[in-house]
């Protein structure tokens, strides 16, 4: 996006991001969750904080829903809209991480290119892309929020899997299927892996 503002300057503070990892007892990184609507996203994201809170990490939940109730209430869904829903988002997970903190965030987030711009906003390692994965039967046969019926009476335009295009991770970190696994399954395979990768400590609290 072209920068409009001109006269303004990047401002370093003292307290660097390797500082509050310190003090946190943990890594900073962003779960970006992406995934078909129904496949489970807003729903590991919570489950998923639950336990990384209970072991007290900083942790906090991006999710597509609630971003569009304030900071994103003037966007729509179509493509444009989509696309600048993800660039804004990414940038505010990008300070999420910067601040040490684990931030999870649950967005459909369509478009490889969108994702991969968030992506590119973070350092290397400080992103890992989550494709919460269920088939479109599955998600539909949910439809916590009757969303694929209305799609399906075109009440809905533009909506991802029926009306407009769901673009798959082709390299994501993590893939979760949720179309037969429990959510306490689930979680249990983002909390290992955040384990293994280094994020968060196997042999403490945080």
């Amino acid at each position: 996006m072209e920068q409009k503002a001109t006269n303004i300057y990047w401002h370093e503070g003292d307290v660097k991001k390797s500082d509050r990892e310190r003090v946190n007892g943990h890594k900073g990184v962003c779960l970006w969750f992406t995934g078909l609507s129904g496949s489970g996203k807003s729903t590991l994201a919570v489950e998923v904080q639950n336990q990384l809170f209970e072991r007290g990490a900083r942790t906090y939940i991006l999710d597509g829903d609630n971003i569009r109730h304030g900071l994103n209430k003037d966007l729509g869904f179509t493509p444009d809209d989509r696309v600048e829903n993800i660039r804004r988002i990414g940038e505010v997970s990008k300070l999420f991480v910067d601040a040490g903190m684990i931030v999870t965030t649950a967005f459909i987030s369509p478009y490889r290119a969108d994702r991969d711009k968030v992506r590119d906003l973070h350092e290397e390692g400080a992103f890992v892309e989550v494709h919460v994965s269920a088939d479109l039967e599955v998600c539909e046969e949910r439809d916590p929020k009757g969303l694929y019926k209305k799609a399906r009476s075109g009440e809905i335009p533009n909506f991802t899997g029926i009306s407009a295009p769901y673009e798959a991770p082709e390299k994501a970190e993590l893939v979760v299927v949720t179309s037969n696994a429990t959510v306490e399954e689930s979680t249990a395979e983002v909390i290992a892996y955040l384990e293994k990768a280094g994020y968060l400590s196997a042999s403490n609290d945080a």
